[in-house]
């Protein structure tokens, strides 16, 4: 038996190797490639008119700095309205945004409970308003975040360059409130570094992610409004233009700041959704995506399917077979220590070199991202070795999310800060 499991155990490291091997070339390319400026020419001279789009629950704390940093953009205020829908608010969220120069659609919804409902609700009420086309494009944002003040200025650069839907650069307004939120903040850093920044170099299809994005009104009049209602809509929206072939840009210049979850029963919370959420979306499309990345051969659709499979579900039957086989092992005398050793090294060598693979990816970004990095010198260091435990922690919560129910909740936010605060 302790050779069927050595046997095993090679394979799945091998497999694993193979199939994420392209990201380790996206990193050499961020770091070594010359990228090809482009050039911002007479296409980027036209300002485009935004509608900006808030999706607030409960956020009287903090959506007010929000607008202010939205209001004091560098970009022809002239050309940039605000809109804030109120989602099932019973706070002051709807008064403060009022107050604050936004216009506010209050929803009240009991059953269709999500951000993407009312994105679907706010897309439908400006319609019927200003018209499907009056705006150019739309921005998406959480009521927690804050823009560095060239923000929109970047972003419609991008845009005029020829993309419909763009992402941008996700940085963090806490980072060094604790492992937690460093372990969120430095994932996104490194997602926007070294996977949505490597596959603009490579034209192909960056993810968006939760919120700070671009996209266009030809985009909201093809879907006709926001369809997109699983529990990670986002990923949804991505893999469903990956499959239908619409490109999705990135701009590392438009900066946002976002607010992490500081406690772990918050954070398993928002993770359990995620995870649930990430299953749902490889129910759904798993399919499509396996046939757009193989008989397709698009490399967009094979890159968005490792997003959201199989390293997660492969790790967790490795796992869960040298459970069974350690568990075979100490139910039988005659193998126990045979077995038994040989299944522990597995599981061993299994977290170490996930350790070892995690702390390298937090190290880099680290390194390459410290001046972006909002927090005291030690604690970027500090949160380095901390970074794969965090990571580790999915662990219980992917097991968790394909047996549970789960369900959207909001994200308490309270981190009062403004965008000059962030500079």
């Amino acid at each position: 038996m302790t050779e069927y499991i050595e046997k095993f155990n090679l394979l799945i490291f091998i497999l694993l190797t193979t199939l994420y091997l392209y990201q380790l070339v996206y990193i050499g390319a961020v770091l070594l490639g010359n990228r090809k400026k482009r050039r911002e020419n007479a296409r980027v001279s036209k300002h485009s008119r935004f509608g900006v789009i808030i999706a607030a629950r409960n956020e009287s704390l903090v959506i007010g700095n929000l607008i202010e940093s939205i209001q004091n953009q560098s970009y022809p205020s002239e050309l940039v309205d605000i809109f804030v829908v109120a989602d099932n608010c019973t706070d002051q969220t709807a008064e403060v945004a009022r107050k604050s120069g936004a216009i506010v659609y209050e929803r009240f919804n009991q059953y269709l409970v999500g951000k993407g409902y009312a994105l679907d609700y706010v897309f439908g009420k400006i319609a019927r308003q200003f018209g499907d086309s009056y705006y150019d494009a739309y921005l998406i944002f959480d009521a927690d975040n804050l823009l560095d003040r060239n923000y929109i200025a970047e972003m419609n650069k991008v845009y005029n360059s020829g993309y419909n839907i763009i992402t941008s650069y996700r940085n963090s307004k806490n980072y060094g409130t604790n492992w937690i939120t460093a372990g969120y903040s430095l994932w996104f850093l490194r997602e926007a570094k070294y996977l949505n920044q490597a596959r603009m170099m490579f034209r192909t299809n960056c993810a968006v992610s939760g919120t700070g994005f671009l996209l266009s009104s030809s985009i909201v009049r093809k879907y006709g409004g926001w369809k997109f209602h699983l529990l990670t809509e986002d990923i949804e929206f991505s893999i469903v233009n990956a499959i239908e072939g619409e490109k999705i840009g990135y701009c590392e210049k438009a900066v946002i700041y976002d607010e992490q979850p500081c406690t772990f029963s918050q954070s398993w919370n928002q993770r359990l959704r995620w995870s649930k959420g990430f299953y749902q979306v490889v129910w759904k499309y798993g399919r499509e995506l396996i046939s757009g990345a193989f008989k397709g051969r698009d490399f967009s659709c094979y890159d968005m399917l490792m997003t959201i499979a199989p390293g997660t579900l492969v790790s967790l039957g490795c796992l869960g077979v040298n459970a069974i086989f350690l568990m075979m092992a100490l139910l039988n005398a005659s193998t126990l220590y045979h077995v038994a050793p040989v299944a522990l090294k597995a599981i061993l060598f299994s977290f170490v070199n996930f350790y070892v693979l995690l702390f390298a990816i937090g190290m880099l970004t680290t390194i390459t991202e410290w001046k972006q990095i909002k927090c005291e010198g030690y604690k970027k260091i500090l949160y380095v070795f901390t970074f794969p435990v965090f990571i580790f922690t999915y662990i219980p919560i992917s097991v968790v999310a394909l047996f549970k129910e789960v369900k959207w909740t909001p994200i308490t936010h309270s981190i009062v800060k403004s965008a000059e605060d962030m500079r």
